[in-house]
């Protein structure tokens, strides 16, 4: 990977997990296996991936994958799972930023941050310093409008100095409108970013690609979720085999089709497998 791709300054690196459903073995009391992924966004490739035996497990991988990443520079994103303070500290230690999401497994801190940006965005913020930014995208008959806020006014956390770089606090509104619907969700963060609202934003979008372009490729174009190998190494082979498939594929940019079309093409032209499996050379 390192030979098609590299971190760069203020790429987000996005860290997710997808468990492998059909891995699973009952007879033999094995649960299905548990791939721990870092996407890089703008590269579209997967730096790494860990195999944990399951979700619980995802504190314990994500600094060991972590460690395996040339962070330097980059913006690494991690759902609420990952929100924990040995985590962050790793991020740091490696000249990366971070931005984390919050919710309740982090009772006190979920607390404070959401009482500051719903109270404050009751009253319009005030005289409270905050950072806003706004976009608006409109697709297939949905509206999307994304507010996001950040500051770096930390006075209402409860000893903000254990999480290492915590540099500010965010909140992001998404409104949309489908028809005559519309629904309103905020969630909150906490960075190290200096409490600009744009980059958070960008950052906390940018997320989604592992969902969108690396969770949904797998699923659609490699079929991932109706795999049924199980058997000893064979789960986390495969999920290791077509993650490098995909970057492969993703690298090549001479056929403009999707990624279900160039395993085929793959398959059909032996000159065509050829330059996707020499993308790296």
């Amino acid at each position: 990977m390192e030979a098609v791709a590299h971190v760069t300054r203020g790429e987000v690196v996005a860290i997710d997990g997808k468990t492998l459903r059909r891995s699973h073995d009952r007879a033999e009391g094995k649960s299905a296996t548990h791939m721990i992924s870092a996407w890089a966004s703008k590269n579209v490739v997967v730096l790494g991936q860990l195999k944990t035996e399951d979700k619980s497990n995802e504190i314990t991988a994500i600094p060991a994958l972590l460690d395996l990443l040339a962070l330097d520079g980059g913006i690494v994103t991690i759902g609420a799972m990952g929100c924990q303070k040995a985590i962050a500290g790793t991020i740091i230690d490696q000249d990366a930023d971070d931005v984390l999401a919050l919710n309740g497994n982090q009772r006190q801190l979920y607390d404070d941050v959401t009482l500051f940006f719903d109270t404050g965005a009751a009253s319009g913020f005030g005289d409270i310093a905050v950072n806003h930014h706004q976009t608006v995208d409109a697709d297939y008959g949905q509206i999307e409008t994304r507010r996001t806020w950040a500051t770096t006014a930390l006075d209402g956390i409860v000893d903000p100095g254990q999480w290492s770089g915590l540099n500010s606090i965010g909140m992001v509104e998404a409104e949309r409108e489908i028809d005559d619907q519309t629904t309103v969700e905020r969630r909150y963060y906490i960075a190290s970013l200096e409490g600009n609202a744009e980059p958070l934003g960008a950052a906390i979008r940018a997320h989604w690609g592992i969902e969108n372009r690396l969770h949904w490729s797998l699923d659609v174009a490699f079929r991932e979720d109706d795999c049924r190998v199980r058997k000893d190494h064979g789960p986390d082979n495969m999920a290791m085999l077509r993650h490098l498939t995909l970057n492969l594929l993703r690298q090549e940019t001479t056929c403009k089709r999707g990624i279900k079309t160039k395993r085929l093409k793959a398959g059909w032209n032996e000159q065509y497998l050829f330059k996707v499996l020499t993308m790296a050379s």
